[in-house]
């Protein structure tokens, strides 16, 4: 199984939010989501050092011409927000399951996204 994380999902998961711990897979995520989870202006010196070890133990996607063409397509057909187009077509090229929050991510159809349990 592969999975490719969106950003709440790592946020979640960093923040030990995730009702049960991530499945065994291969985990990948999108250069997107390193860019989103490290640009907050509140982050603390600790709070990065953190996201950064985290995201070495993952596969980090680059923005290839085919992810860059999946993205176009899914964010004209289903109006998704530019990251979130990103990072399903990150999955999709790597014939991955996206494991997301983001409702209107899950409901868009071909995309197959699943959502993690996630503790108040």
């Amino acid at each position: 199984m592969r999975l490719v994380l969106d950003t709440n999902v790592i946020l979640y998961h960093l923040a030990d939010r995730l009702s049960a711990p991530l499945p065994q897979a291969t985990i990948s995520a999108s250069i997107i989501s390193e860019m989103e989870t490290r640009s907050y202006p509140e982050l603390s010196v600790r709070d990065e050092a953190v996201i950064q070890r985290y995201l070495a133990c993952l596969h980090l996607v680059e923005l290839t011409p085919a992810i860059k063409e999946k993205s176009i397509f899914l964010r004209r057909q289903h109006r998704l927000k530019l990251p979130d187009a990103i990072i399903a077509a990150t999955a999709q090229e790597l014939g991955a399951v996206p494991l997301t929050c983001d409702r209107q991510l899950l409901n868009v159809l071909g995309v197959g996204a699943q959502a993690p349990e996630v503790r108040p």
